[in-house]
């Protein structure tokens, strides 16, 4: 948060006339401290003075490019938090476009906009939609958050850790939706599908031939 408000206080101060910020789906949930956290940046965006976008981008296609080659190896599609979730997602190359049509025309001027891709998938959904993509089938499992932090080798950071437990106890106990009417809206075509997405890393890897 700090950080997000001394580069609003910056480019105000350097007389930059626009600013288009990524924050994340559903910044006023207060229970997840990296939502919540962007709630006074866009706040000092809107006192700022300068004209803005606020983009509210669902959780990243892209962010299952790193579990691709575990899921690949073992057969298993494993994230800590349960496996019956529904959540929404986005592929960021549309966030980027989004970002991009906010900075360099006026019609995103002044609004806030939640990008997300169409459907509501939970593990399971996704695990099938690599089976088809592999042509072998992948198990959605939910993996403890003990084993997943020594897993992902994050930081000795007790804070980050702290706050990845509640955010994943939070996802464990609730779904994160929204709607992709706006981004096709912003687009003007069909958001990217996680299908395609995954297909994509499928094609690229050794063991989908």
């Amino acid at each position: 948060m700090e950080i997000g408000l001394r580069l609003v206080e910056g480019a105000r101060l350097a007389g930059v006339r626009r600013i288009v910020f990524s924050a994340v789906i559903h910044p006023v949930l207060s229970a997840l401290e990296n939502h919540a956290a962007k709630v006074p940046v866009e706040e000092a965006i809107i006192a700022s003075g300068m004209e803005y976008t606020l983009l509210h981008p669902a959780m990243f296609f892209q962010n299952y490019a790193m579990s691709w080659p575990a899921a690949v190896k073992t057969g298993i599609l494993a994230e800590p938090y349960s496996a019956e979730r529904r959540m929404s997602r986005v592929d960021y190359r549309d966030v980027a476009e989004a970002a991009a049509i906010a900075l360099t025309s006026d019609r995103l001027l002044f609004g806030t906009f939640e990008l997300c891709a169409e459907g509501y998938l939970n593990r399971h959904d996704v695990a099938e939609l690599m089976s088809e993509a592999l042509r072998r089938e992948i198990k959605a499992v939910t993996m403890p958050f003990d084993v997943w932090v020594q897993k992902a080798a994050l930081p000795d950071n007790q804070d980050l850790i702290a706050g990845l437990k509640k955010m994943f106890a939070w996802y464990d106990a609730h779904s994160l939706l929204g709607s992709a009417v706006t981004l096709r809206a912003v687009l003007g075509r069909e958001p990217r599908t996680l299908q395609n997405f995954i297909s994509e890393l499928a094609a690229k890897s050794p063991a989908s031939a």
